[in-house]
């Protein structure tokens, strides 16, 4: 037996071993080539069913995540019903339906902004929507979280005005009583000038720095924080008339400026006043007169009159201008724009005297000679004696 015998062709010889072996050869290159084929075709058919099943699974989830992605646009998640609890949401002046949608959402009130501004959209009055604070519900529809912010009753009631040229003290009074803070914790935060965002000019100092105007106070707001916001409000305003730079163009620091403007408010009557106001107080500093107004002596003495006695001018006190030349050590109150722009851009003329004559009508007349003082203050004395007691 040949060696070769051992390893017979495995799928037999049905020739045996009397065919050529030319022939013999051959049918063994087809039988190879043969198996290669079934080989091919059975990895083809397993890469197209892989193919399929790749192309299934893709476009299978990309449907299913198309189909969410739509169903989450047209019907974004919102809750169901009118919400339960209590929180205290803050919408600021000017908030789109978005903002608004977003700040009721990081409060957990709304399940998402889309589906608030989704409602916002439908509600015709949700223009009207006041800036302030509400007292609103966790996990609300959107629709139920639309109609209490356009119900008045929803909102926190401590919006406050504070008027123009009131002084520290004064504003304390008029917050405790809208609060319930005491004016003694007030007077504790306005010591803590640098927790309250004070500008650095201010010295630590209140005095001139808690903006006059319109505030919405948070129910749940401490008296440094309710401080805090009317600082924050100087200084918005301060970077938006660019302060700094204007007082440096006229050779004063900042808080000269708001000096001047805190005698200027604190002294004026009308709007137009104002401007003259303050030319009076450059003239007699230019001439070095002293100011004489009798607002410092009175804020010196922490009272509110109209005239002062021979006794209030002896007062030692660096705010009295009857004693000291010059202008006080700080403001004498919290001034409004009009009067800061006044302080930077005083209106020309030679006056050197401003007497209110009718202070119940708030006119003010000015003088720039002795005589002319002399005059003005003649129709003061005849209004006192009209009016006495005041």
């Amino acid at each position: 037996m040949n060696d070769l015998d051992l390893f017979s062709d495995p799928y037999g010889d049905p020739y045996g071993d009397d065919r050529p072996a030319e022939e013999q050869h051959g049918r063994r290159d087809r039988r190879r080539v043969r198996k290669r084929q079934k080989r091919h075709r059975r990895n083809g058919r397993a890469a197209a069913l892989f193919a399929l099943a790749f192309l299934v699974a893709v476009f299978g989830t990309g449907g299913v995540l198309g189909y969410a992605w739509l169903d989450d646009k047209w019907h974004p998640p919102d809750y169901a019903g009118q919400g339960a609890g209590n929180v205290t949401v803050q919408i600021k002046e000017g908030a789109s339906g978005s903002v608004i949608g977003a700040t009721l959402e990081r409060h957990r009130v709304v399940k998402s902004s889309r589906a608030f501004v989704k409602a916002y959209a439908k509600e015709a009055r949700a223009s009207s929507i006041q800036p302030g604070f509400y007292q609103m519900r966790l996990k609300m529809s959107s629709a139920a979280a639309m109609a209490l912010l356009l119900n008045p009753k929803s909102r926190a009631g401590n919006q406050i005005t504070i008027p123009e040229g009131r002084r520290a003290v004064e504003t304390y009074q008029l917050l405790a009583k809208k609060t319930g803070i005491s004016v003694k914790e007030f007077q504790a935060a306005a010591k803590k000038g640098k927790s309250l965002g004070l500008p650095s000019y201010a010295k630590g100092n209140v005095e001139g720095y808690l903006y006059p105007g319109r505030y919405d106070l948070d129910p749940n707001g401490s008296a440094e924080q309710i401080l805090k916001q009317m600082v924050e409000r100087f200084n918005e305003e301060a970077s938006s008339t660019d302060l700094v730079a204007k007082a440096r163009k006229a050779d004063m620091s900042p808080a000269t400026v708001v000096t001047i403007a805190s005698l200027v408010q604190a002294e004026g009557g009308k709007p137009s006043d104002l401007p003259k106001i303050s030319r009076v107080i450059y003239n007699r500093v230019k001439k070095g007169m002293k100011l004489q107004f009798d607002t410092t002596v009175l804020y010196a003495l922490n009272e509110r009159r109209l005239t002062v006695t021979e006794k209030d001018l002896l007062t030692p006190s660096p705010y009295n201008t009857y004693l000291h030349e010059g202008l006080p050590p700080g403001p004498i109150s919290n001034p409004g724009g009009d009067a800061v722009e006044a302080a930077l851009a005083p209106k020309p003329g030679t006056w050197l005297f401003f007497i209110a004559t009718d202070p119940t009508n708030k006119v003010t007349k000015f003088a720039t000679t002795e005589a002319e003082r002399v005059a003005i203050e003649k129709e003061f004395r005849e209004w006192q004696k009209a009016h006495p007691g005041q």
